[in-house]
């Protein structure tokens, strides 16, 4: 099992304090450090100082760590042309030399396109412009060295791309899809996953979500194994009840809330949750959100008490 330290530095975090929790991350001997990839804050967080940018956090992390893997839960694909971000993800990788690990979404949230002046497509048309950034991003990546790479889309072209840079891992960075879509969701998914990830779901949700994914894979004649399982849960971990409330306190949680959807309570009591987790749903890695990030202690108390007994 794998656990992964996931952060929301749109609620408020700079460059250091994401660099800090990366160090930590990777000291106390998680699998990866990953972030979100938001430009304006959710709830009642004040956001301050204000957004840091997922890729040019993560090119500064590539180079001050060394064996994390480091990604996005996830990037948007209305941020940015599919052109550039392929050739952003794949310098990343290259300074992180193979540590990549490509987190892609649809996009969602109105708010942050509106502030930040983005355009927020229907429904369908953003599924479908999605689509073909899938398409394009790990076509550039895939095309071989010396040959060029040609894409004529409803939403973009490319002609005679030279398809550069490549990333440092062949022939790509793990692609990881995720969402509660019925339909299409699963079905790009079965196409492009090497990871499919259920973010703050529960068990149930969870197992339907995973059965539609696999079936969407045996279709196209994929072996649905091939598609890793995971999670997101946002995390309360402390060695007394007292420290469960103050960690819940801190990020805004009603305890017997964050106990029922997330993963709070005792470190023997994690470890039974996941375990849950893991006999329901068959995951075999989960991220851990992380909503503190000045809470480098329960970062080390779960790397301490939590990960070994789930070997």
């Amino acid at each position: 099992m794998d656990l992964r330290i996931f952060t929301e530095p749109q609620q408020g975090a700079s460059y250091d304090d994401l660099l800090r929790v990366a160090k930590a991350t990777e000291a106390a001997g998680y699998d990866a450090f990953f972030r979100s990839d938001h430009y304006l804050k959710m709830g009642s967080a004040d956001g301050l100082p204000g957004p840091t940018d997922a890729w040019i956090t993560l090119a500064g992390l590539a180079r001050e760590t060394s064996r994390i893997r480091l990604g996005t839960l996830v990037t948007a694909a209305t941020f940015r042309h599919p052109g550039p971000l392929a050739i952003s993800v794949a310098q990343v990788d290259q300074m992180s030399s193979g540590r990549v690990e490509f987190g892609f979404g649809a996009g969602w949230y109105d708010a942050e396109h509106a502030a930040y002046g983005l355009t927020l497509p229907p429904p369908k048309e953003r599924f479908d412009r999605y689509a073909e950034q899938l398409e394009i991003i790990t076509g550039l990546w895939k095309t071989p060295a010396g040959s060029t790479y040609s894409f004529a889309g409803e939403h973009y072209t490319l002609s005679e791309s030279p398809a550069l840079p490549k990333p440092a891992r062949s022939p790509a960075p793990p692609v990881i899809i995720g969402g509660a879509g019925k339909k299409r969701t699963p079905a790009l998914a079965a196409r492009f996953a090497d990871e499919f990830n259920l973010p703050f779901a529960d068990a149930e949700t969870a197992v339907a979500q995973f059965a539609r994914v696999e079936a969407a894979a045996a279709e196209i004649g994929r072996d649905p194994k091939e598609i890793l399982r995971s999670v997101a849960l946002v995390i309360g971990v402390g060695r007394s009840d007292a420290e469960v409330a103050q960690r819940a306190s801190v990020i805004g949680r009603d305890v017997d809330e964050l106990r029922a959807n997330g993963l709070a309570g005792s470190p023997a009591q994690v470890v039974d949750r996941i375990g849950q987790w893991r006999e329901k749903t068959g995951i075999t890695r989960v991220y851990l959100q992380l909503l503190d990030l000045s809470d480098l202690d329960q970062i080390d108390l779960i790397a301490a008490e939590v990960a070994p007994q789930l070997d």
